[in-house]
């Protein structure tokens, strides 16, 4: 198994009622063979055979100035910003907020979006958010391992919504900061605020220790050492 948090560590986080379920997932877990231990991730105890391995994810299939072109995208780098929130729904992102900052670009995966002149929605068919991120200045998110740790492994900063309600949450974005120039927001901030925040400094890392960024190597090089005889 591949993974940076257990869902025995969710289900437990959920209360007493959810102990029985958690256990069992728990044994579940203990008859696994090996574990490649993403970064930001729970300590994973029941897995008896733990494997650390450095930051998983895609890679981009375009240059970032093939794209600029095709797109038209005149907007710095540094001022362009992608939007993306996987599970928790793009009709949520408050649009009407972008109006008050003209001089950003906004990149989104939304289909169903206000026309406005600095809000562009990229094309699902065909691209991924890991395939635009090297347009852009810094990735606007709720926590997730995947966006985080495509992200780092661009080195792109990071602006994140705090997410209490799912045990991971706070585990991912602690990681995160630890490795990442970022910001870390609160709902209120997205939902209700003026986006103030885009004027406020980037955090730099807290520890000067850099994260690994070779999982996708080190996986599959473990699976080949296995199958080969």
């Amino acid at each position: 198994m591949v993974g940076n948090f257990g869902w025995d560590f969710i289900y437990r986080a959920l209360g007493e009622e959810f102990a029985a379920v958690a256990d069992w997932v728990g044994g579940c877990f203990a008859q696994c063979d090996r574990l490649f231990r993403l970064p930001f991730h729970e300590p994973m105890a029941a897995f008896p055979v733990l494997q650390e391995v450095g930051l998983t994810g895609g890679t981009p299939r375009y240059a970032a100035e093939d794209l600029r072109r095709r797109w038209q995208l005149e907007t710095p780098q540094e001022q362009t910003i992608l939007l993306t929130f996987g599970g928790l729904g793009l009709h949520t992102i408050p649009y009407d907020r972008l109006g008050a900052w003209p001089d950003w670009q906004f990149l989104t995966f939304d289909q169903a979006i206000p026309d406005l002149p600095n809000l562009r929605a990229i094309p699902r068919q065909g691209f991924r958010p890991v395939d635009v991120m090297p347009l852009c200045g810094r990735v606007v998110c709720k926590p997730g391992f995947s966006t985080f740790a495509e992200a780092c492994r661009l080195d792109l900063p990071i602006i994140t919504l705090t997410r209490e309600d799912f045990a991971e949450g706070p585990v991912l974005v602690a990681g995160m900061q630890d490795h990442s120039w970022h910001q870390v927001i609160t709902p209120e901030d997205f939902f209700r605020g003026d986006w103030s925040f885009l004027a406020q400094p980037l955090q730099p890392p807290r520890t000067d220790q850099p994260v690994d960024k070779q999982g996708n190597e080190q996986v599959a090089r473990a699976i080949l050492d296995y199958l080969q005889p």
